[in-house]
């Protein structure tokens, strides 16, 4: 074989220099080439000092406006992708959400902006040239993203491990392909690092036959938030847009020139009040995401599906599982998928699945799907990294939308871009694709728009380039003004600096005075998150209308940890309560709609089913947790209550509040009788023990008070110390 591939190198080393030669010019060529994130200078435009209007004054707009020229329908990335281009060329413009802005798979995504590493791999080894536009396409995308919302998004470096020696040039070329084809928009040139520098970026790896790493660059975001900015920015710039307004039925019309029926609007319903009323418009657009093919059938029943649904699974861990800025990719996991590795909101995030689903407007996250990437990420650690199920803090599923493209004569062929389709009656839906395009698909759906419905743009779209709301005036620093001028914590200034932009100052204004010496003002609504009570009150005002909008888009908090999530509700409903007028009916109604989304949603539910699985301990461990368990429970009476947990607190020289103590006490007591029984501590052992529960408060004291007996040394045979 050697001798083959000699005699081969000589017969064609002109070829072997000009390949060699060419891939140098042009990694030359590139060498150094980034992109800039330095914002684009010039005047501050007045949209920008636009207040929003009040949803009660959205809906009402929308109720009494003759027509419109744009109706879209869905709130997500694309949809609101859609409305911001629409007004940006001049069009009346209105937007319908069912539930909430990004409540769907907007919110629900690995936090990437990417271009589509795989995508290009494909392109490459299929010689696709649609693969390749896709790629091309999605990486001038990232590029406009990393720069219209600079305080929502920025690079982030993502390593992929080696560990065979003839995977690095193959990997290595890869990689400088997706550089190359970025060109100027490349984030950050990719490069190779040795084993030793690989585990000193990255020390949780495995050690075991790793060859070397290579790092390149995509971007992050907080998706949530991203959409959110980019309906605010069209709202601010004069379209009416309603979240929790749903789509009754789509309006029609006889065309008098054809005798051709038309759509010309939708008759919609306030999911707050009830209230039902007409939306006309010259224009639908359909972009439901999942939800595709719904609207498609109201609009023509008899309309073939077109949505291929796929759930993919994500899973929150705690920040020691990765560094805090460099992610990782498993690009061949055991079944051939694709995970990813990343830090994300101090925490670390890992996914996804791929898996086919039915379309569910409540998707919840499986159990075997939260295994799997739980094996996946063993194989990739070090031994001293014990990855368990108990420390997954929150888990979720999204729905993707995988489209099969209605206008190709294949129609079995599953479409990796968007597609544009518009129906007989002027539907015009726009399907497919992923979050780092969703500008380019609004700028075609509303091309299609023009081109089908009759529009007459005043002025071509103006969102390539266009700066979000909070965006302007933002810089790294920052957070260091309102933490001076306010008297925050330095990591709520962060928080809000890098969550709402240069509009941040408006929720240090109404951050409640805290009465200490510091932080002056921002009463937090749970320990170690930096959310604070006033972005509440300001997420009202940022059309937030449930206590889930809240815990789940306007902070993240059920996303990073559903137990903190749960902590904080109390205080959210009050707050809600007050500000909005609540009865108590409405809000124990809210009350059990977020622990429903905890528990089915967020992968609550799933991690306590887990709590439940009986006792699997050894005969020597039973005996260990047994003695334990009686250090505290002096009397025998097989049960622990608060009183006991005093009298060890006592002991130990700790003191805890009331409230503490009775968290402590229910996190244990499984049948809810107000006591920790013997059986439920053993339970809770044999859990913490296989994993399943990381870390509980209880356990945690008992054990220290163990310590604490076997550390004190008798005086007694030294005669009292004399």
């Amino acid at each position: 074989m050697a001798q083959r591939l000699l005699h081969w190198s000589k017969n064609n080393y002109g070829k072997i220099l000009g390949v060699v030669g060419t891939g140098g010019a042009c990694l030359w060529f590139l060498a150094g080439r980034q992109m800039s994130m330095e914002p684009p200078g010039g005047p501050v435009p007045a949209w920008t000092q636009n207040p929003l209007p009040s949803r009660q004054v959205q809906l009402k707009t929308m109720e009494n406006t003759q027509e419109f020229d744009v109706l879209v329908i869905g709130g997500g990335a694309t949809g609101c992708g859609v409305a911001l281009d629409a007004v940006t060329r001049g069009f009346k413009t209105a937007l319908v959400e069912k539930y909430d802005f990004s409540s769907g798979t907007s919110s629900r995504s690995t936090k990437l902006i990417h271009g589509g590493v795989r995508y290009l791999q494909k392109a490459i080894m299929g010689l696709d040239y649609e693969q390749y536009k896709l790629v091309k396409e999605a990486l001038h995308e990232r590029a406009n993203l990393l720069r219209i919302a600079p305080h929502l998004s920025g690079p982030l470096p993502i390593m992929l491990p080696v560990y065979t020696y003839w995977q690095v040039p193959y990997y290595w070329a890869g990689i400088k392909a997706y550089d190359l084809v970025a060109g100027s928009q490349c984030v950050k040139p990719s490069y190779v690092l040795s084993k030793r520098n690989a585990l000193e970026k990255f020390p949780m790896l495995k050690r075991d036959k790793l060859k070397a790493a290579i790092v390149y660059y995509d971007g992050q975001h907080n998706d949530a938030r991203m959409n959110l900015a980019i309906g605010l920015t069209a709202a601010r710039q004069g379209a009416c847009v309603a979240n929790h307004t749903e789509v009754l039925k789509l309006l029609k019309r006889t065309d008098p020139k054809t005798g051709e029926e038309k759509l010309c609007g939708a008759t919609v319903r306030d999911n707050m009040t009830g209230k039902v009323f007409d939306v006309h418009a010259k224009a639908v657009i359909n972009s439901t995401g999942p939800f595709t093919d719904g609207i498609r059938k109201m609009n023509n029943e008899e309309e073939k599906n077109i949505c291929q649904p796929s759930a993919g699974v994500h899973i929150m861990l705690p920040d020691y599982y990765s560094p805090d800025s460099m992610g990782l990719l498993d690009p061949a996991t055991s079944d051939g998928r694709v995970i990813f590795f990343l830090p994300w909101a101090g925490l670390t995030i890992a996914g996804t699945t791929d898996s086919p689903t039915d379309v569910t407007h409540h998707p919840a996250p499986r159990e075997e799907d939260i295994q799997f990437i739980l094996k996946e990420i063993k194989n990739y650690l070090g031994k001293e990294v014990h990855v368990r199920r108990g420390d997954v803090q929150a888990a979720w599923s999204g729905i993707r939308p995988l489209v099969t493209d209605p206008n190709s004569k294949n129609t079995q062929s599953i479409s990796r871009n968007h597609v544009v389709e518009v129906s007989k009656t002027g539907l015009v839906t726009i399907a497919g694709g992923k979050w780092t395009t969703y500008r380019s698909m609004a700028v075609d759906a509303v091309d299609a728009a023009v081109k089908h419905c009759g529009l007459v743009e005043k002025s071509p779209s103006g969102t390539d380039g266009m700066l979000l709301d909070g965006g302007y005036q933002w810089t790294p620093n920052h957070f260091i003004k309102l933490a001076q001028d306010y008297g925050l914590e330095t990591d709520v200034a962060k928080h809000l600096s890098n969550t709402y932009g240069d509009q941040a100052e408006h929720v240090a204004k109404i951050a409640q005075v805290t009465g200490k010496r510091w932080p002056v003002v921002g009463k937090r609504l749970v320990e170690d998150f930096p959310y604070i009570e006033a972005e509440v009150k300001y997420a009202i005002y940022e059309y937030a209308c449930t206590v889930v909008d809240v815990l789940a888009r306007r902070t993240r908090l059920a996303f990073l940890n559903v137990d903190a999530a749960e902590q904080a509700l109390p205080q959210i409903l009050n707050l809600m309560q007050r500000y909005l007028g609540w009865s108590k009916d409405r809000t124990e109604q809210e009350r059990e709609a977020a622990m429903q989304f905890l528990s089915v949603e967020m992968g609550k539910g799933a991690k306590e089913g887990l709590q439940s699985k009986g006792i699997s301990l050894n005969a020597i461990d039973v005996e260990k947790y047994k003695h334990r368990f009686n250090m505290v429970d002096k009397e025998r009476k097989g049960f622990i209550t608060t009183v006991d947990i005093q009298r060890l607190l006592k002991d130990l020289n700790l003191g805890l509040d009331d409230d503490t103590l009775l968290d402590m006490l229910n996190e244990v007591d499984l049948n809810k009788n107000g006591k920790v029984e013997l059986d439920e501590f053993l339970e809770l052992m044999s859990n913490v023990t296989a994993g399943d529960v990381a870390t509980n408060r209880l356990a945690t004291l008992l054990k220290i008070g163990e310590l604490q007996q076997k550390q004190a040394i008798s005086v007694d045979r030294s005669g009292g110390g004399v």
